[in-house]
């Protein structure tokens, strides 16, 4: 969050939207060098991958191609576990591989080994280094411009003298590169400095407090006057410790439309968080490993081009993304279904729902 910050799209979704299990024939045996088997390789247990990515792409998968099976592993956070699980989904003789790194400057040795043996990698939601036939994400360098812009936004007429705290994501993350990147474009113009400013390694919510709370015991409670998070996870990272110390009217930022993070708009804790719809980028990206698989022209499904450190001209779609507030929630992530109103308007939460017009 992905944000990729990636750490994206989690808790709303995951307990909003629903797949059929059946659609997705994925984790089933298959004989060693099937040429019909796609390969899905995911970083972590972030809700949203079991959830929607895995099952969306297996159902478009499956949908193009009926003999093919999707072979699904998740790293759980671990490089070296990721780095097995790719080696061996070659030797298996998958020949074509979505992979979601959890570390893409690491990833881009295997991907050029397999290369080597005919073996299409498909970058998903963050871009890996290497030999890459195709990547799908989201603009980040733009939504790190979005998250800033809200951030703007939030503090009004203060903004022109504001102190910012920045929480960036991972820095072995491209994605969080580019969300920095977009977001200090806004704010080394649009705010009066940044007072504090950590990049948080493997977009961890634990570090992340540290890291903030380092910066209010640092700064005092009235040492800054707005914090953009990188996700919506550090963004309540940040929302708990200033409630703890008795910090009010702080704007804070985050990204991936959580459902915590949904709920703290309500209540005016949180000023805003990022929409990026799952369901069109897992299934750009099932149709593209389809016409890897087959192979036929990626053109149509990936106009635009990338460059990564090691690679130029990688076809690509990147999709564009939403920023929600509490103004706009229910014509953004509610009227698209994304979540439903009742999961967000706890008991606690139904007078303000009310007010929103969400209840």
């Amino acid at each position: 969050m992905n944000a990729r910050t990636r750490h994206m799209v989690t808790g709303a979704l995951a307990l909003s939207l629903a797949l059929p299990l059946a659609a997705c024939g994925s984790e089933q045996p298959k004989a060693q060098g099937d040429n019909s088997s796609i390969g899905l390789l995911l970083p972590d247990k972030a809700p949203r991958y079991d959830t929607f990515d895995r099952r969306i792409m297996a159902a478009k998968i499956a949908s193009r191609c009926l003999e093919c099976k999707l072979e699904y592993r998740n790293a759980l956070g671990e490089e070296d576990t990721q780095r097995r699980q790719f080696e061996e989904m070659v030797r298996d003789g998958i020949r074509v591989i979505v992979l979601d790194a959890v570390d893409a400057k690491a990833a881009g040795p295997w991907v050029d080994a397999a290369a080597k043996k005919g073996v299409k990698v498909v970058a998903y939601d963050r871009l890996a280094e290497g030999a890459i036939s195709a990547y799908v994400s989201y603009d980040n360098e733009k939504i790190g411009k979005l998250q800033a812009e809200g951030l703007v936004t939030a503090l009004g007429a203060r903004a022109a003298t504001a102190r910012v705290v920045m929480l960036n994501g991972s820095p072995a993350d491209p994605s969080a590169v580019a969300f920095k990147k977009g977001a200090h474009a806004v704010l080394d113009r649009k705010v009066g400095r940044v007072v504090y400013e950590k990049d948080v390694a493997g977009w961890s919510i634990p570090l992340a407090r540290k890291k903030f709370a380092t910066a209010l015991n640092t700064l005092g409670p009235t040492g800054f006057d707005a914090v953009y998070a990188a996700n919506d996870g550090m963004a309540g990272a940040a929302a708990d410790a200033l409630e703890t110390a008795g910090v009010r009217d702080v704007p804070i930022g985050g990204q991936d439309a959580e459902l915590a993070a949904l709920q703290r708009l309500v209540k005016g804790v949180q000023s805003f968080t990022v929409y990026k719809e799952v369901r069109p980028e897992a299934q750009t990206a099932g149709e593209i490993a389809v016409d890897l698989l087959q192979g036929k022209s990626i053109t149509s499904q990936a106009p635009a081009t990338v460059d990564s450190k090691s690679r130029s001209h990688i076809p690509a779609k990147l999709f564009n993304a939403q920023l929600v507030t509490r103004k706009n929630l229910a014509d953004t992530v509610i009227r698209d279904g994304a979540v439903r109103p009742d999961l967000i308007c706890t008991a606690e939460l139904a007078a303000d729902c009310k007010e929103l017009g969400i209840g």
